[in-house]
């Protein structure tokens, strides 16, 4: 018998996006320009090693606002806060950061506009993500959260004419799409959000595994699995062709059962993982053979978020640099190896 050729296909873009990279650098300079402790509200990405190695900083997680000292400093997570989160904190004089993506607080002002223009929005999403309870917020009386296809059925509007969807950044483009479908049929004049809600990041690392997953006998994601876009990245990989797929927050977790008689394993990883993580599990495959490594990219990002104003003004006031650091994968596979 012939062996088995091995070989590794790394998706580009994967890891870091601009939002979870501004979010995570945001707590860094908070702690290098305020001093430890400083508090954050919800885990700030959903990235177990980021969170400990924040941690070991002196970061302090909590899960509600009430939970931060009064007078003390907070951030609030990339995923975004309801409107009762900055009163709470005002309540408490915290000194806070708002570290929202941007592209998330673009969804809660489409979701203010459309409350005030009296429509009701139906948000397609995840019941009891942070950002969907975050968007939720903005408007209580105005949004119906649908959870998937599945959940369509279920949904009541006042008036199908004044009816428009948003959606959780961070979801299946193909399953976002096919609520929307069956959304549409259930209300012919439902409107679309001004701009497509699922972000850049989300879209352009499911175009990738889309594209890798026929040749792939494994996909191995590297993500924490409270990542949305992590496990959705699992599940495009299977829906695409993939034989097998896994998701995985260190290299260690990789089951070398895995590997039997496997000759091509796709490598990808979340929009809120460190490119270390994704360059421990080519140590780990290259240690079982899989030293072959092909880029597949199907997306140029350049796409750079400034800091929060309020910290910006607070380093320049300092004489600190507010230059963001960047932890963008590497699209140039010879720079891996």
């Amino acid at each position: 018998m012939t062996e088995t050729t091995k070989r590794v296909l790394l998706a580009a873009p994967r890891g870091y996006c601009a939002g979870v990279d501004r979010a995570v650098v945001t707590v860094e300079k908070a702690l290098e320009l305020y001093g430890a402790p400083v508090y954050v509200r919800k885990q700030i990405v959903h990235n177990k090693h980021v969170v400990t190695t924040l941690e070991k900083r002196g970061a302090i997680f909590v899960e509600e606002t009430d939970e931060v000292p009064e007078g003390a400093t907070v951030v609030f997570s990339a995923h975004g806060v309801a409107p009762v989160v900055h009163q709470e904190a005002q309540a408490l004089n915290l000194r806070t950061i708002d570290a929202t993506c941007p592209l998330v607080t673009k969804v809660h002002r489409e979701a203010v506009r459309f409350a005030d223009s009296d429509h009701d929005i139906l948000l397609i999403g995840h019941e009891g993500h942070e950002e969907v309870v975050g968007t939720a917020g903005e408007a209580p009386e105005h949004v119906t959260l649908v959870d998937g296809p599945d959940d369509v059925a279920n949904v009541e509007v006042r008036d199908p004419d004044k009816v428009v969807w948003l959606s959780q950044t961070t979801l299946s483009v193909d399953e976002t799409m096919e609520t929307v479908r069956l959304l549409r049929e259930r209300f012919p004049n439902l409107q679309d959000p001004p701009s497509d809600d699922i972000c850049y990041a989300t879209q352009n690392r499911q175009l990738a595994v889309k594209q890798m997953a026929p040749d792939c006998d494994l996909m191995v994601v590297v993500g924490s699995r409270n990542s949305s876009n992590s496990v959705r990245l699992v599940e495009v990989a299977l829906e695409h062709g993939s034989r097998a797929g896994h998701l995985v927050d260190y290299a260690e977790e990789i089951d070398d059962a895995w590997l039997q008689g496997v000759g091509t394993v796709g490598v990808t990883s979340g929009a809120s993982v460190p490119e270390i993580l994704v360059r421990g599990v080519l140590d780990h495959l290259a240690a079982h053979g899989f030293e072959d490594v092909s880029a597949v990219t199907a997306a140029e990002e350049s796409i750079v978020f400034a800091l929060p104003s309020d910290i910006r003004r607070d380093l320049k006031a300092a004489g600190m640099s507010d230059t963001m650091k960047h932890d963008a994968a590497d699209t140039e596979v010879g720079a891996l190896r």
